[in-house]
């Protein structure tokens, strides 16, 4: 159970985002004006966001799943826009990459034992020569994105940049290429996550999801013969992007079963409020026993997840999946109920909906997480 601090955290949380008003800020950044949205992210990162998912020693609070979780519960609830999921996750990234090169520092270079000068021909001193060039370069390259990685990690602890990343996806059709990333042409770094690399990437062509707050942007990672990995946990990004677009698709359901149950309760029919018929009743309630039971999947994959991936390979496809198949049905309901209303571009509920239905597939898509599922089951 959540401690007291967990719960005023949450509550801290849920205060500022009433303030805040997200969902005009996602209208905003819909018609371009992204300043409202960058604004609702430093008040977000305030509030300790991003450090929840840094260690002490590059100045977060530490390791806090659970209470991250909390917190994007709130965050989808309310419909903010932009890659929120993502810049926290690369900060966790950056960070464990971050402590990784600190335990490497200080290690002895191997060097070959060389022969005694006389011994050597001018053409061997010349290869060892380039040899000793090309690894002194190496090296200056992998300290250089490093330092690069903590300065990214510094602004995105201060809510002063906004990151992406896409995840690299095998060879497919032409008529779906990828990677493709969130916000991209708005990041102010973008990532291609492949496989245990972190590799920068540079934005490309911008398409439009069924949430208009969302846009989706190919990326292209550098060449292979040029690429400069960025020291990352990328265990952890995984992990926490999986388990933060569960948190924010469940807080999207919730709010939409909210709106339901208050709509349900003014709209009437045959003299009646709609939500004194059975069959909205039962409809409501399914709902709600749905939503009840995806938060205990989505706590445990949060109390699970210990460093860089969960304990349990089910724990966070099982919640990803019971979180999004919670919201999609109260999408449905939220449609049946509120009737022709639902379908209005001008009514809050609609972004909701659409925010909920473009979530099922970022990051763990039904299938994908059926199939881990079904893989550990045998």
């Amino acid at each position: 159970m959540p401690d007291d601090e967990h719960r005023t955290y949450a509550a801290t949380v849920r205060r500022l985002l009433v303030v805040a008003e997200p969902l005009k800020a996602a209208r905003a950044w819909a018609a371009g004006e992204h300043a409202p949205g960058r604004e609702l992210w430093r008040a977000l990162a305030d509030t300790g966001l991003t450090a929840l998912a840094v260690d002490e020693r590059h100045g977060g609070m530490g390791w806090y799943p659970p209470e991250l979780a909390s917190a994007f519960i709130e965050i989808g609830r309310t419909g903010a826009p932009g890659p929120l999921v993502e810049s926290v996750a690369l900060a966790a990234a950056l960070s464990a990459g971050s402590a990784e090169a600190v335990r490497g520092e200080g290690q002895p270079i191997e060097r070959k034992e060389q022969a005694p000068k006389e011994e050597r021909v001018g053409e061997e001193r010349a290869g060892e020569e380039r040899a000793e060039g090309t690894r002194a370069a190496e090296r200056r390259a992998e300290g250089e994105q490093a330092g690069e990685g903590r300065g990214l990690l510094e602004r995105l602890l201060s809510g002063g940049a906004l990151a992406t990343v896409a995840a690299a996806r095998p060879p497919g059709p032409p008529a779906a290429p990828g990677p493709f990333a969130l916000d991209a042409h708005l990041a102010d770094a973008v990532f291609v996550l492949d496989g245990d690399e972190l590799l920068p990437a540079r934005a490309g062509k911008v398409f439009t999801s069924l949430d208009p707050a969302r846009h989706l942007v190919r990326c292209e990672a550098a060449p292979a013969r040029n690429r400069r990995p960025v020291p990352a946990g990328t265990a952890r990004l995984r992990a926490l992007t999986t388990l933060l677009t569960a948190a924010q698709v469940l807080g999207a359901g919730r709010a939409l079963l909210e709106g339901s149950v208050r709509y349900a309760g003014q709209r009437t029919q045959f003299g009646r409020p709609v939500g004194s018929f059975q069959a909205v009743k039962h409809q409501l309630a399914d709902v709600a026993v749905a939503l009840e039971f995806a938060a205990p999947l989505l706590y445990g994959a949060a109390l699970t997840v210990r460093g860089d991936a969960a304990a349990d390979p089910r724990d966070l496809p099982a919640a990803k999946l019971a979180c999004t198949r919670a919201a999609l049905l109260a999408s449905r309901v939220a449609l049946q109920v509120h009737g022709a209303l639902g379908y209005t571009d001008e009514y809050d509920l609609t972004l909701l909906i659409r925010k909920a239905r473009a979530l099922r597939s970022a990051w763990g898509t039904a299938a994908e997480c059926e199939a881990v599922l079904l893989d550990a089951a045998h």
